[in-house]
């Protein structure tokens, strides 16, 4: 019973402290594979309804789909990449910058939004990449955008951003 009780409060603190950022399901993926995003919104801003949730996406993130959600309108916003990425033996210059999700989320409520993308072999094994997140309410929003290399020590008024680390690719597996 008591291993029954530890565990219990082991997954009762790692799951309040997941609700309070927002953060991806899966927190790494090979380089080069098919990555499917998922961003979990646990609150909103001091008791006001989340109505806008803003993905940007990074360089080297190509082939970005979003996951519709029901309620709520998309916004595509795309634009050029810094570089071209073979995609499948076509060469890709643009494509997705930035994910618009509208509607309204309760503060009392949780929810997820979602994309799939391609992370070309320019991402780095064993480095993380970030995908800085807007979070709006009416009266506030929170910026889910340190990264690394600014982190909550700056008190530039910025939440960690939603990171994937960057593993090495399985030579056998099928991208």
């Amino acid at each position: 019973m008591k291993t029954i009780t530890t565990t219990l409060a082991a997954v009762a603190l790692s799951s309040s402290a997941a609700f309070g950022h927002v953060a991806f399901e899966t927190p790494q993926a090979p380089q080069g594979s098919t990555y499917l995003g998922v961003l979990g919104i646990g609150h909103g801003c001091e008791g006001e309804p989340t109505v806008r949730v803003r993905v940007q996406i990074p360089e080297g993130v190509i082939a970005v789909k979003p996951v519709p959600k029901a309620g709520w309108d998309l916004e595509i916003i795309s634009g050029e990449y810094e570089n071209s990425y073979d995609y499948y033996g076509t060469a890709l210059s643009e494509g997705v910058k930035e994910l618009v999700w509208s509607g309204s989320l309760d503060d009392a409520h949780f929810d997820q939004f979602a994309f799939r993308g391609k992370l070309t072999d320019s991402l780095v094994a064993g480095e993380t990449v970030y995908f800085p997140v807007i979070q709006e309410c009416d009266n506030g929003s929170y910026s889910w955008v340190s990264t690394a290399e600014h982190s909550d020590n700056d008190h530039d008024g910025a939440d960690p951003a939603p990171g994937v680390l960057i593993i090495e690719a399985d030579p056998h597996a099928h991208h």
